[in-house]
């Protein structure tokens, strides 16, 4: 038990399938109710669809995990009804600092800008997401949350899914059209299907010490090489909610992880630091400690046959940067639209292949930085290490020592200007800054009928077309005939008109206000620049002048109805 957490247990109720005796026949089943899983039956409970839920366990996760939730995230969790909770229970903060032994050496700020709706990072125990996402998921129709529910067998046909579930009353059988797999780093049901993860597993332990204490720490991330009181390691200080800090202490491959976590031998490594930090002697409670070890390494795909996985399951990285939880919500994300159309039969099975396709690019991504940040941080060899050392010293005065500092580069959304889902720009001059093709969408402030808002809270779970104006009443009835019509192969296309002045569109086609320019700036629009977005907020294309066949064609490309 934690002091400052009462664990929710959650109801379990004997599934009436073991009754009577029937097989259950849903359209998708998602197995794991963690943040990525409970996500993912979110999303596709927002586009109508269905959802089985299971999860072995009956509360949320043991200890805070996963504690920092990057502005994508936050972003996408606005979509599932609990971003406001999330940012106003959790820890804001922007700025990182990075400390050579005794000195600062570097700092970042993650929204160097003013005018977006959430900050660059919340920092917030795991525990308290899973449980909004769970309270969200129970108010909903067409989501089927069972606890206690656990997956003992798979098996798939090609056009079907059979599960065969365990509780304390007996077994049941599912039969699905879709599996989504959530079930973290371990899968099970990637065993059962004989399936692996490639990747490398770093020779390096750290451990985690979630510590309760009154402090007057700046909202900022802290990060440490070799500190006066950790020397020749590197030390990792976050705030979270309810005054407690995470403190991540690297120990090195040849720690006993056992021996490690006994309080014998983590208080003193607190009392050090904090007495390091500012003389002061503080009281303070372990709240949960940890020993972990970095891992990088994902499937080869992650979409297979009827089965699909997402978050740990299909891809895991080293906890400095934050880029866990953060790809996984981007994961289930990307996947919701594009299941959604291929069950309606308005895109091919093909459409999941580009599933795979974007968010292997984006894991790869991830392993990348990842796997950098860990070789920086925990340096393989005495080269290296003098190498690593020598650029931590530049830092302080070069601003290309700074650049090459890595001491964990934290979450970002993906850009996917590969996907073959995008239509390239017809000439790639015409626009500056970066919303191109396959961009996740910047936000900016708007007013809607004069009330102040957000261009994200406007758009999203289907696709939409941005029209930018400079008089919205003076469009001419063939723009406004267009705007009307851009429907393709049977789904639906959304226009919104964005303009300077205010005004209203003809043919009740929704209207936002752009006074200060903002939105225009950050998307290099003019009046009659076009864009077409997809349901998960990312770039399709863009135009400077509307054509109704051009955006038919984009919207073909993006669902591979071409």
């Amino acid at each position: 038990m934690l002091k400052t957490y009462h664990y929710p247990k959650f109801e379990y109720r004997t599934p009436p399938e073991i009754a009577s005796g029937k097989t259950l026949k849903v359209p998708v089943v998602v197995v794991g109710a963690g943040p990525v899983g409970m996500a993912a039956a979110l999303d596709l409970q927002q586009h109508q669809v269905p959802v089985l839920l299971l999860d072995e366990d009956d509360t949320v996760s043991i200890g805070s995990r996963g504690v920092c939730y990057a502005k994508r995230a936050l972003e996408i969790l606005d979509r599932y009804g609990v971003g406001d909770a999330v940012c106003n229970k959790g820890v804001s903060w922007n700025v990182g600092r990075t400390f050579f032994r005794d000195r600062e050496v570097y700092n970042f700020n993650l929204v160097p800008e003013p005018d977006h709706h959430r900050p660059g990072m919340v920092n917030l125990q795991q525990y308290y997401l899973e449980e909004y996402l769970a309270a969200r998921a129970a108010t909903l129709p067409n989501l089927d949350l069972r606890w206690k529910n656990k997956v003992v067998s798979v098996a798939q046909n090609g056009k079907t899914v059979t599960l065969k579930v365990e509780t304390e009353d007996g077994f049941y059988t599912v039969e699905t059209d879709w599996l989504i797999a959530a079930d973290g780093a371990r899968s099970p049901i990637r065993h059962k299907l004989g399936l692996e993860v490639e990747g490398k597993i770093f020779m390096d332990r750290f451990l985690i010490a979630d510590v309760v204490m009154k402090a007057e720490f700046p909202t900022e991330r802290w990060f440490w090489f070799d500190p006066p009181f950790h020397p020749g390691q590197s030390v990792l200080l976050h705030r979270q909610t309810d005054s407690v800090y995470r403190i991540d202490f690297q120990l090195g491959w040849d720690a006993d992880p056992e021996e490690q976590k006994k309080p014998e031998n983590v208080l003193p490594r607190i009392k050090a630091m904090l007495s390091a930090l500012d003389g002061k002697e503080r009281e303070f409670e372990l709240e949960w400690v940890s020993v972990y070890t970095f891992q990088c390494r994902r499937m080869g795909k992650f979409n297979h046959g009827r089965v699909l996985f997402v978050g740990d399951a299909a891809h895991q990285v080293s906890p400095f940067g934050a880029r866990g939880a953060n790809s996984g919500l981007q994961d289930a994300d990307n996947l919701g639209w594009k299941l959604k159309l291929v069950i309606d039969g308005k895109a091919p099975e093909t459409l999941l292949d580009s599933y795979s396709e974007e968010r292997v690019f984006a894991a790869d991504e991830n392993l990348m930085n990842s796997t950098r940040s860990t070789d920086f941080i925990t340096p393989k060899s005495r080269a290296s290490k003098t190498f690593r050392n020598a650029v931590l010293s530049l830092a302080k005065d070069h601003a290309f020592g700074r650049a090459l500092v890595n001491s964990g580069r934290l979450s970002v959304p993906a850009f996917l200007t590969e996907s073959s889902l995008n239509t390239p720009d017809s000439a790639p001059d015409q626009f500056a800054g970066r919303m191109v093709p396959g961009a996740p969408m910047d936000d900016a402030p708007v007013l809607d009928h004069g009330e102040a808002g957000w261009l994200l809270k406007k758009v999203g779970r289907q696709f939409f077309v941005l029209y930018f104006a400079d008089d919205p009443a003076a469009l001419d009835a063939a723009t406004v005939d267009a705007l009307a019509n851009l429907s393709c192969a049977g789904i639906a296309v959304q226009p919104l008109v964005i303009s300077r002045q205010p005004g209203t569109v003809a043919g009740d086609i929704p209207h936002l206000e752009d006074p200060r320019g903002i939105a225009a700036q950050r998307y290099d629009a003019r009046p009659g620049t076009v864009y077409l977005l997809r349901p998960d907020q990312h770039v399709a294309a863009r135009w400077r002048r509307l054509d109704p066949e051009q955006v038919r064609a984009a919207m073909a490309r993006a669902t591979c109805n071409a």
